[in-house]
């Protein structure tokens, strides 16, 4: 769909139908809320569709189906969602005319206007997303007295600072490296895995050092960095392999204690940053060792090679002081023919759901903006981004995954936090926080082709909705009395970017 940046006002037919019912008197009841829609078959992008009108329900019965709210329960904060800042990103971000790069920046990260994007990913040195394979440093300096991060000052840094002037309402940036200086590396070479050689642990840990240092120079504070992306893969593209024990080893004895030594101990630093299905035992051999564990925020974790959301729960039941933050996610091959299947925003939701409700803190999609041919990558990996660009007409394509997200990262805001969203119906899947300002927002996924009409409820009051076939619908409750605000200072773990 070739269109620009605009949420639609659907009518009620094509979004939820609200029955009102007689208003509650007194105290402590939730009386009104708005609905936003994205439907398939249907003009409706983050649609406000209708008010919500409550009325009193004490009990459902079981054939009333349901989405039940209890924001009394509450549990992990959000630092935020958002996607990731790289060369390819960036590049394209540049070739497309003045107008239309304002419209980039407004979709995503405008509080109001646009999708609020709040959390971002960048990269150290080059990833399969930049146009060449670059590193900061010459060939053989242990020392990186030559370190430089003059690749990064054409497009990538001029992107993220526009991106920070957008996000006015703050913006968290984590980095991860996809390999070391080839000769740093058993293989030679930066792409095709290979191992980091013992003897350059030590310049390797102070790379990172180097990296954020360079980067607040030129006024971009990175809240934190994960150890390697995806240590377990060998790739035709930057790559490097990790056993556990060795990402353990490299935190406990190289990686923290640089950090720390360097005044950049505030970095979180996060492990792992690959698939669901290991991430149990890779972060179990790290979190087991004390003095390994004292330099870990958090695990990292993709969403490739299956869902396994059952697995991001177990690190939470085990580990629960540990974070957990989703790191990339991507759908492709790119193929312009699919660029409108509905499949690949149901898909967002449905892992933004599953993972918020296992435990989640965080939600970062992969590049923010990609080109034509879902590139560039100098490996020719080509994937979907939520917006691709025409490099040659400057016409923006928004796929429903760019929609999809934004029924989360609009409504719920970082410092919001985790709340019960139960339905009684497995054609409805659901998730819900309180923000700081304590608005409920809960958001309602329905991936069948049947419209499913149903209620929500919250104590003792209920307001009637129906959701379409293939749609997903966010609703905004304001405070209701009696329901309680978040404590003071729960976002103190989110460090906001200026």
């Amino acid at each position: 769909m070739n269109q620009t940046f605009s949420t639609v006002v659907a009518p009620c037919l094509l979004g939820v139908w609200l029955m009102a019912g007689a208003a509650a008197e007194g105290a402590g009841a939730v009386e009104h809320g708005v609905a936003y829609l994205t439907a398939k078959g249907s003009d409706a992008r983050l649609a406000k569709t209708a008010e919500l009108t409550f009325f009193d329900l004490a009990q459902p019965t079981e054939k009333e189906p349901a989405v039940f709210i209890d924001p009394k329960r509450k549990f992990q904060t959000l630092i935020g969602i958002g996607g990731a800042l790289t060369d390819a990103s960036a590049e394209t971000f540049y070739q497309l005319p003045k107008e239309r790069q304002q419209e980039v920046l407004t979709a995503y990260f405008d509080p109001e206007k646009g999708n609020g994007y709040t959390l971002g990913r960048t990269h150290i040195n080059s990833c399969d997303f930049s146009s060449a394979s670059y590193t900061y440093v010459q060939t053989g300096d242990k020392e990186l007295k030559s370190f430089n991060i003059a690749p990064d000052l054409k497009y990538r840094i001029p992107f993220i600072k526009e991106v920070l002037a957008k996000a006015t309402k703050g913006f968290t940036l984590f980095a991860s490296p996809w390999s070391p200086p080839a000769w740093m590396k058993s293989n030679g070479d930066m792409l095709h895995g290979g191992r980091l050689l013992p003897e350059y642990y030590d310049a390797w840990a102070r790379y990172y050092a180097c990296f954020l240092r360079a980067y607040a120079q030129q006024g971009v504070n990175l809240w934190g960095t994960t150890v390697q992306n995806e240590p377990m893969a060998s790739q035709t593209w930057e790559s490097c392999v990790y056993t556990a024990e060795e990402e353990r080893d490299f935190v406990k004895n190289y990686l923290g204690p640089t950090l720390q030594k360097n005044g950049l101990g505030d970095k979180k630093i996060i492990i792992w940053d690959h698939n669901r299905g290991m991430m149990y035992q890779r972060a179990k051999v790290v979190l087991d060792d004390p003095e390994a564990a004292k330099y870990v925020w958090g695990v990292g974790y993709h969403w490739y090679v299956g869902d396994h959301f059952e697995n991001v729960g177990r690190v939470r039941e085990a580990y629960p002081e540990t974070k957990l933050l989703f790191t990339e996610g991507c759908q492709g091959p790119f193929n312009a023919a699919q660029l409108n299947d509905w499949q690949w925003g149901e898909h967002y939701a449905e892992c933004l759901i599953n993972d918020f409700n296992q435990g989640a803190v965080g939600w970062t999609d992969w590049n923010v903006l990609l080109d034509e041919k879902g590139g560039p990558n100098h490996v020719q990996n080509y994937c979907f981004a939520p917006i691709h660009a025409d490099t040659r007409t400057g016409a923006l394509t928004y796929m429903n995954s760019f929609y999809y997200i934004g029924h989360f990262s609009k409504f719920i805001r970082p410092g919001a936090r985790r709340i019960i969203t139960s339905s009684t119906l497995d054609e409805l899947e659901t998730t819900g926080f309180q923000n700081e300002d304590g608005s409920l927002a809960v958001v309602v996924l329905n991936r069948t082709v049947k419209a499913q009409p149903f209620m929500l409820w919250l104590d003792g009051r209920a307001a009637r909705a129906e959701s379409p076939a293939h749609s997903i619908m966010s609703f905004v409750l304001a405070n209701p009395a009696g329901a309680a605000q978040p404590e003071p200072g729960s976002a103190a773990d989110h460090s906001e970017v200026h």
